[in-house]
Formats: structure tokens, C-alpha cells, sequence
């Protein structure tokens, strides 16, 4: 553990006491990156110039393009909070599924996926769907556990779908393109879909009496009225989606461009409601303001700290430890993904994703980990930060919004199986890498032992040079057909070599080349 000296770990023993004290995480990182970067001036590691770079890093921070996306996601999500569209797709979708048991679940899965396709925010989805279903789940017979685990769960999805902001970040850490990150992402956004949904239909069948369905007078008839209504609800959204992802994975925006038109879109859907208001915009701008100041401060303190870690051979301290686990790429998935599960109890996923990420990410390269995966499944990883007890944010945001018949206790126990699918998922991923991987553009593929190059006049189709002048003739320089050089003698400051007398027959001279049409390869 100590093979690259005490430093290394001292630092990172230092940032967790700070941090479980109390402090910011900023600021904590910051301190503990500056501290550490005296004694390593100190003690020789490093000269004052290696910490010329900080400034330069911290500049490239702030005028990072792809970072303008987060609080372009984060202003969209706040005004799609309360401009009433969740509202329509959750009674629309309500009515239409409440006919089975399990059908307000349904809806609320189903929603809460569209949100998170829209929005890319946990706290809008929770707080909205918990606002609006969780006193009609409760009214008509759900269990309470249920009730809250689907919305809490409905809602941490959005930590998956694109355009997820965890997915943005965790892009920019690992050196990887945001689109390349979202097509990853489809893979397991379905397969967590479908378990959610699944463990439903399982209740509905074993346990109907905690998912029962909706009365009659309360769902209506299924007629054409209903569907026109639904319909209704997710064009809009439909189109939207497409305006933020459509773009993005057609090459016709950057996510930065797509966060924009995702912007002007939630406007025009605030508008649509007639909700568009200068103090929706007001709070939407505030609550955007909070998370984007927050996200870029808690960069520059892991840039710190990051910066003196590295200097202070952190990097190879890491990955010297991480490399030797048994198991080979499996065994490092598997250790990485505990590790951050437990980290997840008390770190926010910024934090995760700032500090632990940047460490971890040039162990599982070293090991042929393609990083699109890794990033997906560290994203699916910390999705149960929202969810598992006792500090899941999910968990508080639906607390505040319960009434008081709804016991904490009933809310934290409902979470843990949501918890257990969210793992399944992971296990999922780390041993079938084809969820993620399969939707990726790999481009056609091309055997390279198939090219041929041919050059017009030049030996047909095999690639071949001009004849090289007469050794010893006097004329030893190359001759191309129809093209005379001077001989090598006869350079300037030289005296000309003399002359040879040309053969009594010379050959008919060869026709000069077509070297107007490009080489063709084949």
C-alpha cells in the first residue's frame, strides 16, 4: 500500500475526515489539495512551477463548452417541473392502465420514464409524481411501501435516460463524447424499464391486494376520448425528446446546441399550458443558478486535489493497488462497483463523479475496459445513491411531500427492493457488456490485407518506382519517362561530369504517364 510513499494516502484520508467533519466538499478539496501541495514542494516531489498549471485548469473548467449543457438541462427540467405536463401524462396514463392491477404503478413507471427523457432531473420527477399520485395510490388501496418505492424508483430512472446530467459529467471525466454516452445509456434505460416493470406484474399476480386496480367511476371507459387525451399529453413530450436526443444522435447538434433547443422547447410547452410566467422563469433560473454554481465549484476543488494527487504519484499509487485484484477487468468492475455503492451513502453523485472517476478511470483503460461501458455502469451504480436508506435523496424529496399517515419507516423499507433491482442491473451489465456496447456506431468495418493502391503508370496495378539512372554512367540520378533530370554532377559548385555518348539506338521513349487522375484504392 505504501510502495509510492505515505502522501498519497495521507491525502485521501485527509479529504474523507474533512468531509465526514462537515466542511463543503468545494472547499474541502480545495484545502486539502493546497495543503498537501506545500509539503509536496516541501518535500521535493515537485518544483512551485507544477502548480503553474492549476490556474490553466481551472480556466479550461470554466470555459469548457460542454459543461454549458448542465445548466441548460438543469433550466429545462425546472420549468417542465411546473409547467403542467407531468399532470396530464399521469392522469392521462392513470386512467388508462387503471383497469389492472398495478395499473397507477404502471402509469407511474412509465411516466416517470418520459419525465426523465425531458427533464433529466431526479428532484422534479419525484417531487411532481409524488405530489400528484401518491394521495390517489393511497386513497384506492395501495400499501404505502409500494406506493413510495415505485415513485421514488420512477424517479431515480432519470439518472439513466438521456439526457441524464450524471451522463454529461461522467462524459467529460472520462474523456468520452456525451452522444456516444446517451447511445450507451439505451440499452440499460430499457432493461431497467422492464425489471421495474416486471417486479409490478409479479405483485399484481402473488400480492394483488397491495397494487389493486382503479374503480370504475374513477378510470371511466377506455374509449377513443381517453386515448385522444393521452396522445395529447406525449406528442409534445415525444417532440421535445427528439428535439434534445433527435438532434444529438442524428450529428445535428452538440449536446450544449441540444440543451439550447431543449430550453426554447420546455418554454414552448410551458407556454402550450398556459403557465408561462415571469416567476416560473424567475424560480427556474434561481434553482439553475444553485446547481450549476455548485456543480462548477465542487470541479475546481477536485481539479486541485486531483492535480497535487498525480503529482504526488496518487495516480500510480491507485492503479497500482486496483490492478492486482483478482479476477482480471471482472474482478476490478466488481470491487469498483461496491466501492462506489458505499461511497454512495455519503457522497453526492457530483462528488463521485469529480473525485473518484478521474481515479479510476486510467486503471479500467489499462485494463481494456471500454470506458462508454464503464461510464454507463458507474452511472447505473449511482442511481441507488437516491435510493438506498437512510441518505437517499429520493427518499428525503418524498418525505417532504408525504403526509404524515405515510410513516419514514414504511418509505425507507419500501426502497429496498428497488434498491435490489438497481443492483440486478448492475450485475447485468458488468457480465453482458453488449447492453451498452451493442448501440454504439461502430462505423463499417474494413479489412485492411483487402486494400490495393494503384498509381496511374506506374508498373499497373502494383505500386512500383521510376528506374533508377545507370550506376557509373555518369548519370546516376533518377529518371522518370518523358522527364530528364540533371545528373548529380552537375549541381551548382560542381563541375558538370562529362558527357556520354547516347546509344546508337535508343529505345522508342516511353509515354509519359497519366498522373492527372488521382490513385485509385480498391
Amino acid at each position: 500500500m505504501f510502495d509510492f510513499g505515505i502522501i498519497p494516502p495521507a491525502m485521501f484520508l485527509g479529504m474523507i475526515i474533512f468531509m465526514l467533519y462537515g466542511f463543503p466538499v468545494a472547499f474541502s478539496l480545495a484545502a486539502v489539495g493546497l495543503f498537501f501541495g506545500i509539503i509536496g514542494i516541501a518535500t521535493g516531489h515537485f518544483s512551485e512551477a507544477f502548480l503553474q498549471a492549476l490556474p490553466l485548469r481551472i480556466f479550461g473548467i470554466v470555459s469548457n463548452d460542454l459543461l454549458l449543457a448542465i445548466p441548460f438541462f438543469t433550466f429545462m427540467g425546472a420549468i417542465l417541473e411546473r409547467c403542467g405536463l407531468a399532470e396530464d401524462l399521469l392522469e392521462g396514463t392513470g386512467k388508462l392502465f387503471g383497469a389492472v392491477p398495478g395499473g397507477l404503478a404502471y402509469a407511474v413507471i412509465v411516466v416517470g420514464a418520459i419525465l426523465g427523457a425531458i427533464t433529466g432531473t431526479v428532484a422534479a420527477s419525484v417531487i411532481t409524481m409524488g405530489v400528484i399520485s401518491l394521495p390517489i395510490m393511497l386513497r384506492y388501496g395501495y400499501s404505502p411501501r409500494v406506493a413510495t418505492g415505485v415513485i421514488a424508483a420512477s424517479g431515480t430512472i432519470t439518472q439513466v435516460i438521456p439526457p441524464s446530467l450524471v451522463l454529461v459529467v461522467l462524459a467529460d471525466q472520462l474523456g468520452r463524447s456525451v452522444g456516444d454516452m446517451y447511445l450507451g445509456a439505451i440499452g440499460p434505460s430499457i432493461l431497467q424499464i422492464a425489471i421495474f416493470l416486471g417486479f409490478i406484474l409479479l405483485l399484481s399476480i402473488f400480492r394483488p391486494e397491495t397494487v389493486p386496480p382503479l374503480p370504475k367511476e374513477v378510470r371511466g371507459d377506455l374509449n377513443w376520448s381517453l386515448l385522444m387525451r393521452v396522445l395529447a399529453g406525449m406528442v409534445p413530450s415525444i417532440v421535445l425528446i427528439f428535439l434534445v436526443l433527435g438532434t444529438i444522435f442524428m450529428g445535428l447538434a452538440t449536446p450544449t446546441e441540444a440543451g439550447a433547443l431543449g430550453v426554447v422547447g420546455a418554454m414552448a410547452l410551458a407556454a402550450l399550458h398556459g403557465r408561462l410566467t415571469w416567476p416560473l422563469i424567475r424560480q427556474a433560473m434561481t434553482s439553475t443558478m444553485h446547481i450549476t454554481t455548485m456543480v462548477v465549484m465542487i470541479l475546481i476543488g477536485s481539479t486541485c486535489f486531483s492535480l497535487v494527487f498525480q503529482g504526488m504519484d496518487g495516480s500510480r499509487w491507485i492503479e497500482h493497488m486496483l490492478s492486482g485484484i483478482p479476477g482480471g477487468p471482472v474482478g476490478f468492475l466488481i470491487f469498483v462497483n461496491i466501492f462506489i455503492f458505499i461511497l454512495a451513502f455519503f457522497l453526492d453523485f457530483f462528488e463521485i463523479a469529480f473525485i473518484v472517476i478521474p481515479m479510476l478511470a486510467p486503471v479500467a483503460s489499462a485494463l481494456g475496459i471500454d470506458l462508454i461501458w464503464f461510464g454507463v455502469l458507474i452511472c447505473v451504480n449511482m442511481q441507488t445513491s437516491f435510493m438506498h436508506p437512510p441518505f437517499g435523496f429520493a427518499l428525503f424529496y418524498l418525505r417532504s411531500i408525504a403526509s404524515r399517515d405515510v410513516k419514514t419507516r414504511d418509505i425507507y423499507v419500501g426502497a429496498i427492493p428497488w434498491v435490489v433491482m438497481q443492483l440486478i442491473l448492475v450485475a447485468i451489465i458488468i457480465f453482458w457488456p453488449q447492453s451498452v456496447t451493442y448501440w454504439l456506431n461502430k462505423g463499417p468495418a474494413v479489412d485492411l490485407n483487402t486494400i490495393k493502391i494503384e498509381v496511374p503508370g506506374f508498373g499497373g496495378n502494383q505500386l512500383s518506382l521510376p528506374p533508377m539512372g545507370e550506376p557509373g554512367s555518369g548519370n546516376d540520378s533518377p529518371q522518370l519517362p518523358g522527364l530528364t533530370l540533371p545528373p548529380l554532377g552537375g549541381l551548382p559548385g560542381q563541375q558538370p561530369a562529362p558527357a556520354t555518348a547516347p546509344p546508337a539506338n535508343p529505345a522508342q521513349p516511353a509515354p509519359p504517364p497519366d498522373l492527372s487522375q488521382p490513385p485509385t484504392i480498391k
